[in-house]
């Protein structure tokens, strides 16, 4: 039998130092994954391709954006089989607010559940709206919806355009969102719209914390700048005017981000080279 051996007062300190310094040290990667609009004429024409070769640049994950929603389950299953030969997941999709309809939000679910995705994105509240009783009323679709999925195991969201940081009456139709919707709804932020809008992303994180589960890394450069032959949204990832390392730091510390997303609406180069130029941007940052 090994004799007992009492701790130390170094040894307890090295312990507890230890001790406090592993969640850091295991501290999860958050996944870069590119909403699959960035490359849409591609994933038109061939699906298949266009996801191997986004898997290929090195994404970790994707998400498909409404036209989605007219698949048939079958077809499915033959995305999912072909997201997990490649090793790349499906954690959200972008839908219409027709997709949180009662009529409907049975086949969103049944969609994602077999894509793997657990969150539910309504990427625009559908058609224009004129006041705040009209953003409320989106609010309670989206709520409803929240239900329906939260009893799934899924996740219902919002993601944001201009339009919605725009102050109607001196409030912004997100902040209606956000106080009328539960908690467990995520604010999918667009980084791009929100700073082009005159908001600050970073601001915003910190006011919503913990439902900033998932974010659209797209970059916006005021059409006056020089310092690029193309403008607005045009600009790659980091380019912009967007402070990405607070924006970055304010998710993992209050926002609650899961997986962050490339968007990119178009730039000089084609479509691929501009989702591997983002990525390695990315990356670059990162390190």
């Amino acid at each position: 039998m090994e004799p007992v051996t009492r701790p130390t007062r170094r040894g307890f300190v090295a312990t507890a130092a230890a001790a406090l310094a592993a969640p850091a040290a295991a501290a999860k990667k958050i996944p870069a994954g590119i909403e699959l609009y960035s490359v849409r004429d591609q994933l038109k024409q061939d699906l298949p391709g266009t996801v191997r070769a986004v898997a290929k640049m090195g994404y970790e994950c994707v998400e498909f954006y409404s036209p989605y929603f007219d698949w048939k389950p079958d077809y499915a299953k033959d995305v999912r089989k072909l997201l997990d030969d490649l090793g790349v997941k499906c954690l959200s999709t972008h839908n219409s607010a027709k997709s949180f309809e009662p009529a409907n939000i049975g086949h969103a679910i049944e969609l994602n559940g077999i894509l793997g995705s657990n969150m539910v994105v309504m990427a625009s509240a559908g058609g224009r709206i004129e006041d705040l009783d009209g953003w409320k009323k989106t609010a309670e679709r989206l709520s409803l919806g929240a239900d329906k999925l939260k009893s799934a195991g899924m996740r219902a969201g919002f993601h944001n355009h201009q339009t919605e940081f725009k102050p109607i009456g001196g409030t912004r139709p997100m902040d209606v969102l956000a106080k009328n919707t539960p908690h467990e709804v995520v604010l999918q932020l667009d980084v791009g719209t929100c700073i082009d809008a005159g908001s600050d992303p970073v601001a915003w994180i910190r006011q919503n914390p913990g439902r900033i589960r998932s974010m659209h890394c797209k970059d916006w450069a005021p059409v006056d700048t020089t310092k690029h032959p193309d403008k607005g949204y045009k600009v790659l990832f980091g380019e912009g005017v967007a402070p990405w390392k607070k924006i970055f730091q304010a998710a993992e510390k209050a926002g609650g981000i899961e997986f962050y997303l490339i968007e990119q609406e178009g730039s000089r180069f084609d479509p691929f080279d501009t989702a591997k130029r983002c990525l390695d941007a990315y990356r670059k940052m990162r390190k």
